[in-house]
């Protein structure tokens, strides 16, 4: 499970649907980095199947290919430009293919795609999707098409999302987008937008029709979903500035989990991605209080040291940091955290790193997606700070980095041994077909042996006997 800590985005991946038989033509939708990015390329799959398109898992099939892309890293950028470079024959060989880019690397790059690299026929923000079906008449008639407009309202709370390719059992629901916090090395805020929050309502519905669909567990996904704050009527980010009743009436991310966890009852809830700055005691009472909302958070902190966390404009300490930490294990004495990491930021001493490396000590994290400082075009840190920090030193904090977070999500894992365990079933595990794979409340991947009468979404009981360094090992009690 190596690649588990050290993974900064997903690969692509493609999905497919169920057709819809009056449906005549093919796409084929690859997505990379985050989970909005796929939560997205649902919505995008849904708006295209109303519009005649069927999706394939074979390119070579497809009338329309689109790459849902990310800007986060440097790596990830690179990724989709080779992807890219894969479709010009098949462009060649079938003249009507229409090649698109969606997504963050089409809101950073904009014309750029089709003015000086040619690679594309399509360029569209994730604040356009519904512009999709006028953007590909464009392209029918011969021209290439472009919007990366950016939206302060835009939502899709309206459009039900198609579930690509995902086991039936876990999905995602989007409540926010955007991000309004501005770290200094962070594109989001540029390729995303200012931060909204979706209709309450809306959410607890898509919610309840999942679980009638099968669904066992959902994901509440935004960029920063412990921002989540709705008016009624719209979203605003300064509370300050509302109304007094506007700020009675106000559902803030806390009461938008308890509203889930109350309306879908059997339903596990996990939620992704949260900022320490946002992040309050009220959502660890909520989670304390529900025995249906999972024990545990994602909380990336990038730095252990105050100096970097002020370059980075993180808007928290270590000390405030570190007693968010203490004061959710004090409520939920089980809970676990995994972690973000930045190494090798602009200006990084031996000394900020050592402070990194005590914070995870302290932590204690589970696991942690850990990688090195990558310059992203147009952000703060890019105009005003030198990436001055060595290759070699960003690669040698980087491996110890790795190291320790490995030592820690051993022990972490050890601590789950000798304990029955509720692990819903999410597939088959990838080395062996007569064993399932599932995980734990705290986000553990546990195996174990297949038994007779067992299904796909089960809720079973499982003894963990044993771990490896990421991953569980049991059998059904």
């Amino acid at each position: 499970m190596q690649e588990k800590y050290i993974d900064e985005t997903k690969q692509g991946e493609a999905f497919a649907i169920a057709e819809k038989p009056q449906n005549s033509k093919k796409l084929f939708l690859e997505s990379y980095g985050c989970q909005m990015n796929f939560s997205d390329s649902e919505i995008v799959a849904s708006i295209l199947n109303e519009q005649g398109y069927n999706t394939t898992l074979l390119p070579e099939e497809a009338d329309l290919i689109l790459l849902n892309t990310c800007s986060i890293r440097e790596k990830a950028e690179q990724t989709v430009r080779m992807r890219l470079s894969q479709f010009k024959n098949l462009k060649k060989e079938k003249p009507n293919l229409t090649v698109g880019v969606l997504g963050c690397m089409a809101e950073r790059l904009k014309t750029k795609f089709l003015e000086e690299e040619h690679l594309v026929d399509l360029v569209v923000g994730p604040d356009a999707y519904r512009d999709l079906p006028n953007l590909l008449k464009e392209t029918e008639g011969g021209r290439d098409a472009i919007n990366v407009i950016l939206s302060k309202e835009e939502t899709y709370a309206d459009i039900s999302p198609v579930r690509l390719g995902g086991n039936g059992v876990t999905a995602f629901v989007t409540i926010t987008r955007g991000c309004d916090n501005m770290c200094t090395f962070c594109v989001v805020p540029f390729t995303r937008g200012r931060e909204r929050s979706r209709d309450p309502h809306s959410i607890i519905e898509e919610c309840k029709e999942l679980w009638t669909n099968g669904y066992k567990e959902i994901t509440l996904l935004g960029q920063n979903v412990d921002s989540y704050l709705w008016f009624g009527g719209g979203a605003k980010k300064d509370f300050k500035k509302a109304t007094e009743i506007q700020q009675l009436t106000a559902i803030n991310f806390a009461q938008l989990m308890e509203m889930v966890a109350v309306a879908v009852p059997e339903m596990r809830i996990r939620f992704s991605t949260s900022n320490p700055h946002d992040m309050s005691t009220e959502v660890f009472k909520v989670m304390a209080k529900y025995d249906n909302i999972c024990k545990y958070v994602h909380l990336p902190v990038q730095s252990g040291s105050d100096r970097m966390l002020e370059k980075m404009n993180r808007q928290h300490t270590r000390a405030e940091y570190l007693a968010l930490i203490n004061k959710a294990k004090e409520l939920i004495p089980e809970v676990s955290f995994s972690q973000d990491m930045i190494i090798g930021f602009c200006g990084e001493t031996e000394e900020d790193h050592q402070l990194t490396l005590s914070l995870m000590r302290e932590v204690e994290y589970d696991y942690g997606y850990m990688f090195a400082y990558s310059e992203r075009p147009g952000t703060p840190a890019e105009k005003k700070m030198e990436d001055d920090i060595p290759a070699d030193v960003k690669q040698r904090r980087l491996a110890e980095v790795i190291a320790l977070q490995g030592e820690l999500s051993r022990k972490r894992m050890q601590g789950y041994v000798g304990r029955n365990h509720e692990i819903l079933i999410e597939g088959t595990s990838k080395k062996n077909p007569n064993q399932w794979k599932g995980r734990n409340s705290q986000n553990a991947v546990c195996v174990f042996d297949k038994l007779e009468g067992q299904k796909l979404g089960d809720i079973v009981t499982v003894f963990v006997h044993g771990n490896t360094q990421g991953t569980l090992l049991g059998e059904t009690v």
